[in-house]
C-alpha cells in the first residue's frame, strides 16, 4: 500500500496540474508516483482475487478454472 504522504502529493500534483500546470519535473514525479499507486493496487486486488472462492446454491465450488490455475501457482493472473 502506498504510503499517505505518496497519496496526498499525487493529490497535490493532480490540483496544481488542472489549476496551473505542471513543470517537466512535476509531471515526471506525477507519472512516477500514479506507476507506482497502480502497481500497488493490482497487487492489493490480485491478493483479494487469490481469497476468493466461488460457490452455488448446492455449495459446489464453481471457481473460475482460471482462477483456481493462479491460486495453485500463487502467480499472477493474466487477461
Amino acid at each position: 500500500m502506498l504510503s499517505k504522504e505518496k497519496i496526498k502529493r499525487i493529490n497535490e500534483l493532480s490540483k496544481k496540474s488542472k489549476e496551473t500546470g505542471l513543470s517537466s519535473e512535476e509531471a515526471n514525479e506525477q507519472k512516477a508516483l500514479r506507476l507506482e499507486y497502480i502497481q500497488s493496487f493490482r497487487s492489493s486486488f490480485n491478493n483479494q482475487l487469490h481469497s476468493i472462492k466461488v460457490v452455488d446454491e448446492k455449495g459446489e465450488d464453481v471457481t473460475p478454472e482460471k482462477l483456481k490455475v493462479s491460486k495453485a501457482s500463487k502467480g499472477r493472473l493474466k487477461h
